[in-house]
Order: C-alpha cells, then sequence, then structure tokens
C-alpha cells in the first residue's frame, strides 16, 4: 500500500495527516466546515485514505488553515508515491457539477505550476473565502511537485464552482496516481527519473 504519515506544527496550525493513495478511511477534521466537506470530496471522489486533523488559527481566518493543509497534502502525496515508479503520471477530466463545468488536468511531473483560471461570483462561501481554493492549491502543487491546470469553463454558482475543481482534482489525481502495468515498475519519463 502506498502511504505516507506526516505531523507539521508552526505557530499557525498544528497538522496531523494520513494518507492512503490505494482506498482507505476518511475522517478529515480542519475546523472550517466548508474545507472539511471539499476534502471529503476530494478523498471519496480520488478514492484515497484520508485522515486529516489540523488544530489552526481560525480565530483569525481559514488563510493558515487551508495554505497549510494543501502544503502537508501536497507532501504526503509525494512521500505517498516516492520514485513515482509505475504510476501513470498524467490525469485529466472535465467535470459538471450542475450549472458549472471544470476542466482540471495534471502532471506528476516533479515541476510545481498552477495555471488556475477560477472565478467564483461570490467572495465567501459560509465563511470561507473563495480565494482561499487557489492558495490550497498552490501549497498542494509545491510540496507535491506538480503541475496543475484548473479551469472554470462555466457556472455561476460558488459552491457548486469549488465542489467541481476538489471532485475534479480529486478523479485527475486519482488517473495520474494510478498504476500502470503495462511500465513494468519504469517511471514514465523519457529520462528516467521525475
Amino acid at each position: 500500500m502506498r502511504r505516507f504519515e506526516l505531523n507539521r506544527k508552526t505557530k499557525e496550525t498544528d497538522i496531523v495527516l494520513s494518507l492512503c493513495l490505494d482506498e482507505g478511511e476518511i475522517e478529515i477534521n480542519t475546523g472550517c466546515g466548508f474545507l472539511d466537506h471539499m476534502l471529503t470530496l476530494f478523498a471519496s471522489h480520488g478514492r484515497f485514505g484520508l485522515k486529516l486533523f489540523c488544530a489552526g488559527d481560525t480565530h483569525v481566518d481559514y488563510h493558515h488553515t487551508t495554505e497549510d493543509v494543501g502544503i502537508c497534502l501536497g507532501a504526503a502525496f509525494a512521500g505517498a508515491l516516492g520514485d513515482k515508479s509505475g504510476i501513470i503520471r498524467y490525469g485529466d477530466i472535465i467535470l459538471p457539477m450542475d450549472e458549472a463545468l471544470i476542466l482540471c488536468a495534471a502532471d506528476i511531473s516533479g515541476r510545481p505550476y498552477l495555471a488556475y483560471e477560477v472565478i467564483p461570483p461570490t467572495e465567501k462561501v459560509g465563511d470561507f473565502d473563495t480565494e482561499l481554493v487557489k492558495e490550497f492549491l498552490f501549497g498542494l502543487v509545491r510540496s507535491a511537485g506538480i503541475t496543475l491546470h484548473v479551469r472554470q469553463l462555466s457556472g455561476n454558482n460558488s459552491h457548486h464552482i469549488i465542489e467541481g475543481v476538489f471532485k475534479a482534482l480529486g478523479r485527475t489525481l486519482r488517473q495520474a496516481c494510478a498504476v500502470d502495468p503495462s511500465l513494468c515498475g519504469a517511471v514514465p519519463s523519457t529520462k528516467g527519473v521525475l
């Protein structure tokens, strides 16, 4: 089983995380209900086992919690994938969520890059700042070494748009992390390393 566990403690957050790329239980408590909901959707659609607890400075806002969870989740992906031998490497989807339509494409390349073209029509969903989705994804791609493109093709409901992003991300990474038996354990790169 491809899994990784980590603890990360700063003056702003204290995070305990366990990730299994090949299914498992999902238990998430970040102190932010909307983020918990999105991460549950991500793990469920990615078919990842994810146990995550974060005690953050949510009395300030959810910025540090959201960003640091992204950083830790990215580090867990990098750790669980190891040298990336045998993985498909690429994943993509165009995912509908009611009126919202989200394109998501990833390359587990070792090169962190985020192209993010998502504009929710509201600044908040509940008490969650919609701009924090981008901060989460920045943290994730930097720590995981993933090239990620996320684009909103349509949508006018902020909740649906963001939900589409997290579902699409889960399904895209599930595809990219999957083992390709035809590779016989080789790293999917002409360089021989990712």
